[in-house]
């Protein structure tokens, strides 16, 4: 997304996020209204009014005409559908996805990571699936990805770091961390994907 996309769309969010510029809106789609009519069908102060009525023309979402020496305003259809087809039309799923470039989604897991653990040792299971999920991930980094292992081995790297094997072993399996022989009781790590989270 464009810094010109992102601003436009940051000030039509930020005009519209109060109730009497929407209600300023609604009225004015309805028919001209001088600042003084929309004071007192609003029962706002008309410097209120003046404020709102500002913030809309910055976007152009109202224009203004003189009668005389009233100046009335009314919604500018055409232009709101100029910024429908300009700013929304062009906004993907995407484009939406690179408002959060600078995140660093890795972080959340490491904050679990710091709670949950002692160093190499599982010091408890949180309550939370998600959080969970990032000790699972944490946990199947011990196992390589072209060996397969007994469940018996299993058990034994994952009791190096927590006690209850089973847990583990079977959220592996569920989660999509790891594949199970049927009969041979083999395990072996796949490459994580994002899994469906199973609680």
């Amino acid at each position: 997304m464009t810094d010109q996309e992102m601003s436009t769309l940051l000030q039509f969010f930020k005009a519209l996020s109060n109730e009497n510029r929407l209600k300023i809106l609604g009225v004015l789609a309805q028919r001209e209204c001088s600042v003084e009519e929309l004071a007192t069908l609003l029962n706002l102060k008309p410097p209120t009014v003046s404020h709102h009525l500002s913030k809309l023309k910055d976007l152009s979402l109202v224009a203004m005409r003189k009668d005389g020496n009233d100046h009335l305003y009314r919604l500018d259809v055409d232009s709101l559908h100029s910024m429908s087809k300009s700013v929304f039309t062009s906004i993907t799923a995407e484009k939406v996805v690179t408002l959060a470039d600078d995140v660093e989604y890795e972080a959340w897991e490491r904050r679990v990571l710091e709670i949950f653990l002692d160093g190499d040792q599982v010091l408890t299971l949180p309550v939370g699936y998600k959080k969970r999920l990032a000790l699972f991930k944490w946990m199947i980094n011990f196992f390589e990805e072209d060996r397969k292992y007994t469940e018996q081995e299993v058990n034994e790297i994952i009791q190096q770091h927590y006690q209850d094997s089973a847990t583990f072993r079977r959220a592996f399996i569920s989660n999509g961390l790891m594949e199970r022989e049927g009969g041979g009781g083999l395990y072996w790590r796949i490459p994580w994907v994002m899994p469906e989270l199973k609680g």
